[in-house]
């Protein structure tokens, strides 16, 4: 080695900008994403060019003239940019991405004419580069040095690191992510594509006996192709008793020929009745079905949730088909015809009725020779509103009959045909029925009462479409089993396929060596003391995702299948949730207002004790690089505590936005679209003598903030992200210093260790200075409503955002509590949200109190929003020559106040339209008012998101 400690590159030096827009374009094409994506549902899985970035950046030595010299005739390491664009070249950018997102953003070229590469995780270091690589981390570290993720999840980073012929350690908890990650990475790494051939061949061979031992369940015409099923829900009315369908909108198909029901009502019950032409005699719009309420199609009268709920608890709410989609079969080697549909046949229907029968039989069978899910969902669940509201209480009634029987049949064939794996397959056949599970699991994910029916994309929704289990008002069976157990196969062996390719273009003929452990992490006994080099970590969020809850649908099938094979990974009736490190409010739910704080006590101590193993397992010139999403506060408070306990420093961070645009998940909830990449390392042993408070910190603290915040807003860093961008740099300058004491002693008037929320607090400010002077220019600071309203669009980018962040938000800018917000009418309060008001909510009728608000009579305005907000009210309400009026009357054309205020709010205001229309109502309206009136206020350009958003999909996490 070089030195005791080599500095790596990441501490330096980190491509923000191009890792960004490559992880974007990484996720952009839902048909094309990374293979593990394809293998099988995971809730929170890295960008591989991220992951990459990372795990290579942690290990590459900082460029100096000293190493140059030291490998003369390697150009790649010649100069400092070289060895950049080395570097970018390893992670598989080939071009230049920020000039080519200018191209695309100007509508020059898109794709891969304005990039000229593909994207990044498709291209794999050459021959020559990985050798390069090699010999330098030998000279670096004395070995090629390996890699560990304690907390692996699906895969992203243990891939990464096998894709440069890194020695790689995979640990998770959860047993659905180890089957992922053996699956993905380890098997396609140690046997290539021996696997997926015999997976391949060994799924048909289930197919085809699939479809003979339930043909009977299934009828089809001959020369048709079912493509899917599609069912809703039936209640009896309460009125009258007669059966009436749940269905939400009465529309299949939108496209030419469009598709939609029709309920044709009788004096006893109703039928539905598939009808196709350009236009029909009802409104399919119009459903029975709305907020949970039913409308009788007999008398029109409402029938309330509460009532359908009940019926549903009481196992009186019946599925029932309504439409069958399918396409005529095509000739040998053609494809088959357009997707149509029609009303289900009576034979289809009986069909039904036989396999309800065929399990009222066999149920008790099922549940003897344990083939079948007999565990209940646990009362201590963060996720009720898909199962404790509509009676779903156990695992098996998540599904209908047929799609149960077919399920079960499917474990029933597993087991029967493991010898003849056997057999065939030798040292490879746990990994064989790997892939066979993983295949069964994409069953599962599309063919349960979860799995709902798109219209607008003509395809079936797997089920955790929202990462939760909500209640499906139509859902559908993919195909019939043996053609559904066919495209499971063709999805789980391709990705198989893709990544043996990738890890072996990567490797050569050399094999990274890949140990893949089930366990907590933080107990690796396994992994020696001090023999990683680089610990790279995407630990869970906090409490974004409750990940044992949501695998507990898989894991209660998996454990009958691959569980037979591999015990050890399933010895529990579920998933561990008691030993996850995540924020699990349910656990606590018994402990009333104490459930938060119990369950942030509960994070930060498994956080501090997995960030403890790290540091045993890290070698004592290790890297520790910490992967983070999460724009609550808290969240990084306890991270930052957990790493700071654990006995680590922080050296530097950086911000990549690494998150899906329209992910429907995060959709309208201001998410994080930013990883902050925290790289840290053991800290030494020697504690200063003198004691360090918040105090002596604080300009320190305040002066890393802002640099932060100037430094990555010019890397497209913005709104919440940029807030965040500051917090890896304030745990920096306090790990730096640590222990640091607060400056407000305890209850006992003793000194306390500082809590990482104190100093964020001053991050905060910081940041909003600078965006404050930003939007409404040197006349900076306005009053302090009107900045709260200023930077709550300016940084959250949403008229709703979380109660504690509003609150954070508040007391940065000037100190105001959110109940005087919500008394100001600039906010109101819900369900732990604050959202923003219209002007319109914000106007005053009582004319004789002092509160803010809109108030077109006033004489004067104390609040400068007041103003702005009267004046959109007026133009809304009376036209835009009324709110002239009020503008002349006030002298608010010429106030440099009002127009700098204007200015920032059409700055913060999300521009965006969807269909032609104003997402955002006042955007519209100042974009009309100032164009008008206010000529030298610039208006930025607008964006329409309906075409992008058609290319949101449930396959991004699939």
């Amino acid at each position: 080695m070089t030195n005791s400690r080599p500095r790596v590159l990441i501490e330096d030096w980190l491509p923000v900008a191009e890792l960004g827009i490559e992880s974007k374009r990484e996720r952009k094409v839902f048909t094309d994403l990374p293979p593990l994506n394809y293998l099988h549902v995971w809730w929170a899985r890295r960008p591989i060019v991220a992951s990459q970035a990372v795990v290579l950046g942690g290990l590459l030595p900082t460029w100096t003239v000293e190493l140059a010299n030291q490998f003369p005739g390697d150009e790649p390491l010649s100069t400092r940019d070289s060895y950049r664009d080395w570097f970018l070249k390893l992670v598989g950018i080939l071009g230049d991405p920020v000039a080519a997102a200018r191209q695309e953003a100007a509508g020059i070229a898109k794709g891969i004419k304005a990039f000229g590469y593909s994207q990044a995780w498709k291209n794999s270091p050459t021959v020559s580069d990985l050798s390069l690589l090699h010999r330098l981390l030998i000279h670096t570290w004395g070995a090629i040095p390996t890699v560990a993720d304690p907390t692996a999840g699906g895969g992203s980073i243990p891939f990464s690191a096998a894709r440069y012929g890194l020695p790689t350690v995979a640990n998770d908890l959860n047993s659905i992510a180890v089957s992922v990650i053996n699956g993905g990475v380890k098997y396609p790494n140690d046997y290539g594509d021996s696997v997926s051939e015999a997976a391949d061949a060994f799924a048909n061979r289930l197919a085809e006996r699939l479809e003979n031992r339930l043909r009977p369940f299934f009828p089809v015409e001959q020369g048709a192709e079912i493509a899917e099923y599609l069912y809703a829900y039936e209640i009896d009315c309460p009125r009258t008793g007669r059966p009436i369908p749940l269905l939400p909108n009465l529309w299949l198909d939108k496209a030419n020929p469009k598709a939609a029901i029709s309920i044709e009502v009788s004096e006893e019950s109703y039928e539905l009745r598939v009808i196709e032409g350009p236009e029909f005699n009802f409104d399919p719009s119009k459903g029975t079905m709305k907020g949970g309420s039913a409308v009788s199609p007999y008398d029109d009268i409402t029938i309330d949730g509460t009532y359908i709920k009940s019926e549903a608890q009481a196992g009186r709410m019946r599925p029932i088909m309504y439409a069958v989609g399918w396409r005529a079969a095509g000739r040998p080697g053609k494809r088959p015809g357009p997707l149509t549909f029609r009303t289900p046949s009576d034979l289809e229907q009986r069909a039904l009725d036989c396999a309800s029968q065929e399990v009222l039989a066999r149920i008790d069978e099922w549940i003897r020779f344990d083939l079948v899910p007999s565990e209940d969902i646990p009362d201590v669940s963060n996720y009720n509103r898909g199962h404790r509201l509509y009676g779903i209480n156990n695992w098996r009634s998540m599904f209908t009959d047929r799609q149960l029987l077919t399920h079960v049949t499917f474990v029933e064939l597993y087991l029967e045909i493991i010898e003849e794996v056997r057999a065939e397959c030798g040292e490879y056949t746990e990994a064989v029925l790997n892939l066979i599970t993983l295949m069964h699991g994409k069953m599962l994910d599309y063919n349960s009462r979860m799995s709902a029916w798109n219209i607008s994309q003509r395809s079936v929704q797997h089920a955790f479409e929202s990462h939760n289990f909500s209640f499906k008002t139509t859902f559908a069976e993919k195909m019939t089993p043996g053609p559904l157990l066919r495209w499971a196969s063709a999805q789980v062996t391709k990705a198989s396929r893709v990544s043996s390719g990738l890890l072996q273009q990567s490797r050569g003929e050399r094999k990274s060596e890949i140990l893949v452990f089930q366990g907590n992490a933080a107990s690796i006994p396994k992994v020696e003391t001090g023999s990683i080099s680089h610990i790279c970590i995407d630990p869970p969020y906090y409490d974004n995702v409750m990940y044992g809850e949501l695998s507990d649908y898989f894991y209660v099938w998996h454990k009958r299948t691959w569980g037979k094979i591999v015990p050890a990974i399933f010895t529990q009736e579920l998933a561990d949730v008691d030993n996850e490190a995540v924020a699990n409010y349910a656990r606590f739910a018994s402990m009333g207002r104490r459930k938060s704080e119990l369950a942030d006590a509960d994070y930060e101590a498994k956080m501090t004790a997995i960030f403890a193993e790290c540091n045993r397992m890290l070698r004592d010139d290790g890297v520790l690089s910490v992967m983070f999403t999460h724009k609550r506060a808290e969240a990084w408070d306890t991270l930052g505590m957990g790493l700071l306990q654990a006995g680590l420093i922080i050296e530097t961070s950086w911000p990549v936005n690494t998150e899906f645009e329209f992910s429907f998940h995060q959709a309208n909830m201001n998410s994080a679209a930013s990883t902050i990449m925290l790289v840290c390392r053991k800290r030494g042993t020697s504690p200063s003598s003198a004691r360090v408070y918040l105090e002596d910190i604080e300009s320190e603290i305040r002066s890393a903030a802002r640099t932060a915040a100037q430094r990555f807003q010019h890397d497209g860093i913005d709104g919440v992200d940029l807030l965040l961008s500051t917090y890896g740099p304030t745990l920096s300058v306090i790990s730096q210093n640590w222990p640091v004491y607060s400056s407000v002693p305890d209850a006992e008037g003793k000194d306390q260790l500082l809590r990482p929320e104190d100093a964020l607090d001053l991050a905060r400010e910081e940041v909003v200075q600078l965006r404050r002077s930003r939007l409404v220019g040197k006349a900076a600071h306005v009053d302090d409503l009107t900045d709260f309203v200023l930077l709550a669009w300016d940084i959250f980018g949403s008229r709703e955002f979380p109660y504690d962040t509003a609150r954070l938000l508040a007391l940065a800018v000037g100190g105001a509590e959110v109940d005087y917000l919500e008394r100001a009418k600039i906010v109101k309060k819900k369900a732990g949200n604050v959202t923003l008001l219209e002007p319109n909510e914000r106007l005053r009728h009582d004319g004789d109190s002092k509160l803010p608000g809109v108030r077109p009579e006033a004489t004067s305005f104390e609040f400068m929003i007041d103003a702005i907000d009267t004046a959109l009210y007026i133009a809304d309400v009376d036209g835009m020559p009324a709110a002239k009026r009020f503008l002349d009357r006030h002298g608010f054309t010429t106030d440099s106040g009002f127009i700098s205020t204007a200015q920032g709010l059409v700055n913060a205001i999300p521009r965006t339209k969807v269909k032609g229309a104003w997402a955002i109502p006042e955007a519209g309206l100042l974009d009309t008012l100032c164009t008008l009136y206010f000529p030298t206020v610039a208006l930025p350009e607008s964006e329409d998101l309906a075409a992008a958003a058609v290319q949101a999909s449930l396959f991004e996490n699939d």
